[in-house]
């Protein structure tokens, strides 16, 4: 039988998503707990893999189970077994040709800047920046990532893919009670993407770079002339549809 589940993490204890030899993750966490629960070897494949210290608020995974289980029965299972930084917020059955991971339509992050007075009860999930921003500046600039681009020059060296163009369906930023949200809307993104982009934002928004520097950025396609990458700490996998 094939389940889909719905699930949601605090990052800062792990080593990231992807298991690791030696290392503390999301994905070995869960498989320890399916492989009791089955008797066998339990594999997930997920809808993406988050860094290190990066969060989840619903992150969506796939896995076969040699008997039938109550989609209820499995979920408080899980629960009452996992570790407290990891919860299933729900469990579905899906069809034998669902793939969590190639079936995505759109994955959503949101990335939290405390530009307030430092907060530690918040630290583990907002970059506690806690500096004013010019916001009107990073509005004005955020659009230019929105649309069809090759984004060389905003992620990682170490992402080996060739294909570097992905689609920004739509990002949004607003500012409550000293705290920026700016969330990222598209199908899929390149390793550090999202906190590459978000750290040009904040130099926008230091006023150190111009808000029209963006499109520029794009089209170098090198990574040494958009250095700049916000904590991991402040984002989050708001969701992911299929």
């Amino acid at each position: 039988m094939r389940y889909l589940i719905d699930f949601s993490y605090s990052g800062e204890l792990f080593k990231g998503y992807q298991r690791q030899n030696g290392l503390r993750t999301v994905q070995e966490e869960i498989e320890k707990v399916l492989t009791s629960i089955n008797n066998d070897v339990v594999k997930i494949f997920s809808a993406g893999r988050t860094d290190a210290k990066v969060n989840a608020l619903h992150q969506k995974a796939h896995f076969d189970l040699n008997n039938k289980i109550s989609c209820y029965k499995l979920k408080f299972a899980l629960n009452s077994y996992l570790p407290d930084d990891i919860y299933i917020n729900d469990v579905i059955m899906v069809d034998d040709k669902f793939h969590a991971r190639y079936m995505v339509k759109s994955k959503t992050y949101e990335y939290k800047i405390n530009v307030g007075h430092y907060n530690p009860i918040h630290r583990t999930h907002v970059y506690q920046y806690c500096k004013p921003l010019n916001i009107k500046l990073m509005k004005k600039a955020m659009h230019d990532f929105e649309g069809t681009h090759d984004f060389t020059s905003f992620c990682s060296a170490q992402d080996k893919r060739s294909d570097k163009v992905r689609e920004i369906f739509k990002i949004d930023l607003c500012e409550k009670d000293d705290i920026i949200s700016i969330t990222f809307k598209a199908k899929g993104f390149l390793k550090y993407q999202v906190r590459s982009m978000v750290g040009t934002l904040i130099k926008i928004g230091e006023e150190k770079l111009k808000p029209d520097v963006i499109t520029s950025l794009i089209n170098e396609k090198d990574r040494k002339k958009a250095p700049f990458m916000a904590p991991a700490n402040g984002l989050t996998l708001v969701d992911v549809k299929y």
